[in-house]
């Protein structure tokens, strides 16, 4: 009889293998587009243009294969994590596959309203939206409730990552909730046009979950001593914040 403890290893590696290759899948579809418009051309900015596509393909697909190496780093149960990953996976691929159906329509992905079927996108997006942010505070809740594990300045690259990742769903949130504010009140092209000052401090925020953590994994490969490992981690923890810091501060002046 296979032991437990052996079976959810098995488990913990199917699920993480799966959104691994999900997120290669999610970038390549990024990549593909970004192509398209090599060749279809078009606007790049607007609601309606190839960039969606792009961008959030590579974005989510970025984010997540991070959020499934990050989280092996997590205090969290196994069960419990693979559900997580597995819901977050197949989210992704909900909110990628909305955008990219509506760009290739020729239609806004969000907030629009023009139709039946555009509001259905629409508003699975922002329900995915609130999925995605219950998921990920779930996963940031949990590193703070345990200390990560890994090498020194892991723990602080893994705990700085996640609370920076609520910036950008707080921002997200956001702008969809200004959007929508707007759209309902009859100012549909003014929603379109709001989300703009609070992309960058969204994009910005978004992969401070990758970065930090890789750093900390890049400096378990040098010979240095944990001290000076740990006082990199925590300066690049604070260029990162600086940087998230003067997004804010943009998106305030422009707003």
């Amino acid at each position: 009889m296979t032991p437990p403890s052996a079976s959810l290893r098995r488990a913990a590696r199917s699920a993480e293998r799966l959104c691994y290759a999900v997120g290669a899948v999610l970038v390549l579809s990024g990549l593909a587009h970004l192509v398209v418009f090599a060749v279809d051309g078009g606007p790049w900015e607007g609601p309606v243009s190839w960039r969606k596509p792009v961008t959030f393909g590579l974005s989510f697909g970025l984010t997540l294969m991070a959020i499934t190496w990050v989280t092996s780093y997590l205090r969290i149960g196994s069960r419990v994590r693979n559900v997580l990953l597995v819901v977050f996976a197949a989210d992704c691929v909900l909110e990628v596959g909305g955008i990219t159906l509506q760009s290739w329509r020729g239609v806004p992905s969000h907030l629009n309203m023009e139709s039946a079927f555009d509001s259905r996108v629409s508003m699975s997006l922002a329900v995915g939206g609130g999925v995605l942010v219950v998921l990920l505070s779930a996963f940031a809740v949990a590193s703070f409730r345990r200390r990560p594990t890994g090498p020194a300045g892991m723990g602080l690259a893994v705990r700085s990552g996640f609370a920076v990742l609520i910036v950008a769903l707080l921002s997200g949130a956001a702008m969809i909730a200004r959007g929508v504010v707007l759209t309902r009140t009859g100012h549909q092209e003014a929603a379109y046009h709001s989300t703009a000052p609070l992309k960058p401090l969204h994009g910005v925020s978004l992969h401070a979950v990758l970065v930090l953590p890789a750093l900390a994994w890049l400096m378990s490969l040098t010979g240095w001593r944990d001290g000076t490992k740990e006082r990199v981690v925590f300066g690049a923890v604070c260029c990162y914040a600086a940087a998230v810091a003067g997004a804010g501060v943009w998106a305030l002046m422009t707003y």
